[in-house]
Order: C-alpha cells, then sequence, then structure tokens
C-alpha cells in the first residue's frame, strides 16, 4: 500500500529541503514530494514518509539523505537554453581569443550538464582547444554522474546547432538509437564538481562568467541574497553574471550592473 504524505509531513519534509539546500518548496509542491520520494519509502520498507525523514536524519541508511536531496532539488534543463546568452558568451570567447587572455566559465547549478557541455562548444568553436575552462557544479549527485556521462536523448538536443551535432557529438546506434554521446574530447575538457550554493565557495577560483540560471526561483528573499553574494565573491571585475529570463536582481544586490536582460555585470575594480 502507498503511504499518503499528510500536511505535517509535507512540512517537516520542507523544513528538511531548505536547511539542505536553502529551497523553500511552495504548499503545490506537495504531489511533487510524494511522488520523487515514495519509491525511497518502499525500498527502504518504510511504512510512513515520517519514518522515511527519521531515517534519512539517522545514521541506519548512509547516504539515503544525498539521495533525498538529489530526489528534491533536480530541475529541468536543456541545451542552449535561451540563446542571448550563448551570443554574449561568443562575443567574450572573441575578445578573449584575440587578446590572447583565458577565459573561464563556471555553470552553478548545472544539473544533469546540459548547460555545461553548450559553453565548451562554442569555446571550443571560438577559441579552440586552448585559453578557456568550464566548471559545472551541483548540489544533486545523481545530475553529476549524468552530466559526466555525457548521454543524452537526442529529443534533448533540438536546439544544439548542426555543425556542433557532427563536430561535438557521436549519434548512438542499435541499444544506444535514439541517443547521442558528447565526444570524450569535449567531455575531457570541462570539470563537474560536487557543491552546495548554502555552503562557502573556494576564494581560489574567480570567473570571467558565470550562468546562475533558474536557480534563485526556488530560494526565498534572504536566501537569494546570501547565495548571490556568495557568488558574486567569485567573479571576476569586468566579470558577466546570467540569471534565468523570469529572475532580476532587485532588491537582492546592487554589486552589478544590469546590462541587458537577465545579464549582470561587475564594475571593474570591485573587488
Amino acid at each position: 500500500m502507498t503511504a499518503t504524505i499528510t500536511d505535517k509531513e509535507f512540512t517537516r519534509f520542507r523544513d528538511f529541503i531548505f536547511e539542505a539546500a536553502g529551497i523553500t518548496l511552495a504548499d503545490s509542491k506537495k504531489a511533487l514530494v510524494s511522488g520523487r520520494l515514495s519509491k525511497r519509502l518502499a525500498a527502504h520498507g518504510c511504512d510512513s514518509f515520517s519514518n522515511y525523514l527519521d531515517l534519512i536524519l539517522g545514521t541506519q541508511a548512509p547516504g539515503e539523505l544525498q539521495v533525498a536531496v538529489d530526489l528534491l532539488t533536480t530541475n529541468e534543463t536543456y541545451f542552449f537554453r535561451e540563446p542571448k546568452h550563448f551570443e554574449l558568451l561568443r562575443k567574450q570567447a572573441q575578445s578573449s581569443a584575440k587578446a590572447r587572455r583565458p577565459l573561464r566559465v563556471w555553470s552553478a547549478a548545472c544539473s544533469s550538464g546540459e548547460e555545461v557541455y553548450s559553453i565548451a562548444m562554442v569555446l571550443d568553436d571560438v577559441m579552440g582547444t586552448q585559453g578557456w575552462e568550464v566548471m559545472g557544479s551541483d548540489i544533486s549527485t545523481r545530475m553529476l554522474r549524468r552530466a559526466r556521462a555525457g548521454h543524452y536523448l537526442l529529443e534533448r538536443t533540438r536546439q544544439v546547432p548542426s555543425d556542433y551535432l557532427r563536430r561535438y557529438c557521436l549519434r548512438g546506434f542499435g541499444d544506444h538509437e535514439g541517443s547521442l554521446l558528447v565526444q570524450r574530447q569535449l567531455r575531457d575538457r570541462v570539470q563537474f564538481c560536487h557543491l552546495n550554493l548554502m555552503d562557502s565557495l573556494p576564494r581560489a577560483s574567480s570567473y570571467d562568467m558565470i550562468f546562475l540560471r533558474n536557480v534563485m526561483i526556488y530560494f526565498n528573499g534572504d536566501t537569494k541574497r546570501q547565495v548571490v553574494s556568495r557568488v558574486l565573491s567569485v567573479l571576476k571585475p569586468g566579470g558577466h553574471l546570467l540569471i534565468g529570463h523570469s529572475e532580476n536582481l532587485n532588491g537582492i544586490n546592487d554589486q552589478v550592473m544590469a546590462v541587458a536582460p537577465s545579464v549582470y555585470r561587475k564594475p571593474e575594480g570591485q573587488p
């Protein structure tokens, strides 16, 4: 018999994911929590959501807490989402290539990696094999495994330019019909790491462009301010922060200037 999540249990899970990842779940997400976690209850023989939460917060199931976080934080993404951002990326890459200056890009909350590989294709196309770095990070270890594999359904690649499909992807045959694999040389050029945006960021790293897209919609005001402040601490002066088109930094941060819809620039000379 499938357990039904009560309002009290949903509140406990809402508090749990807020503490773990800073994500605020609306009341309308009750069915999502139930749907994504039901199989985990069955896997552990839990007869209620309360028992499952007690399990993941205890010590009897090491690793299950990360499984629950993975399931509750997975976001939808696809290749070359919001094309204007990739036009800006291309211009920055051309400028860096002309000046023989390296370009470092961070995809914060990269999910299953489509954004990272989209960035990498543009940089390789413009700058060749040298002079650029791309880092993708996410709170979900399950999504990071998928990202590192670079294996996607063809239907998710409709926005990839045909030239890029030929140059950077291998079409699947036989058992892999209907899918593609990002070429190894491109997979080997990018890096992925497990990172929670609620934690302190490595200050040794600094980036020319940071993609923080469609992430803030899951945070409340205070959490947005904290996350944006952390992210901007590793953005180079003169660098660009890109967010989702449904998001803005009004009342969130005044350290960067809006230069286009969903595009912000950190002034030169600012630490």
